[in-house]
């Protein structure tokens, strides 16, 4: 996967939010960059800002790999004008998504994109007796579902997708909310919420890293 977007802390985000989905990403920040990077990497998808500095758009990149072949394209950019929408259809768009948006909605909107482009995404993820299954969007520890609000699933998918590994708050948020600052006490409230329902059903899984972070431990 292709990603053309100039805001290097929008691009570092969807890097962290697709790697997590163990997708092989590729991120540039202009048109030219593009380019250079299509020609080595050839990817079946790509995800496309329109205002890119210089003189040529995200809407050029797209005709670019579409000339070259058949690409799967989604455009997530600010151009939210309907001529914007519609030339970006018209070029061949699979979908076309205005930022600011929400990370979750983000990664719905990707997967069904790469899907339609014959993408096999894993869908379920264990750790212990934890299940978290993103496509139905249900987790289960110990044989009982968890009753999760939409954030702490996100929470939970984040910190069960790679297991011992220490997440900083600041990394949560730009995950699991899109911010990339915030109060850090929002990540605080909800890890507490999601120890609390996980513990009803075992022992803790979620770890404080003391100054660093959360992190979800697999036990090994």
């Amino acid at each position: 996967m292709l990603i053309v977007e100039d805001d290097s802390t929008l691009r570092t985000a969807l890097v962290q939010v697709l790697e997590r989905e163990e997708l092989n990403v590729r991120a540039v920040a202009d048109a030219d960059e593009a380019r250079r990077e299509a020609q080595n990497f050839r990817p079946d998808v790509a995800i496309l800002d329109v205002s890119l500095p210089g003189s040529e758009s995200g809407f050029d990149v797209a005709r670019w790999l579409k000339g070259r072949g058949d690409i799967a394209l989604m455009f997530v950019t600010a151009a939210d004008a309907l001529e914007d929408r519609l030339r970006g259809f018209d070029l061949g768009a699979d979908d076309y998504l205005v930022k600011p948006f929400a990370v979750p909605e983000l990664v719905a909107r990707i997967k069904a994109v790469l899907r339609r482009a014959g993408r096999l995404v894993s869908s379920t993820v264990q750790v212990r007796d934890l299940v978290v299954d993103e496509a139905t969007r249900v987790a289960i520890r110990g044989g009982r579902e968890l009753s999760l609000t939409p954030l702490e699933f996100e929470l939970l998918l984040v910190l069960a997708k790679h297991p011992d590994k220490t997440f900083s708050k600041r990394q949560l948020l730009a995950l699991v909310w899109g911010f990339a600052d915030f109060d850090p006490n929002l990540v605080e409230v909800h890890v507490s919420a999601l120890r609390r329902k996980l513990e009803e059903h075992g022992p803790r899984l979620i770890d404080t890293a003391r100054n660093e972070g959360y992190v979800l431990r697999s036990g090994r």
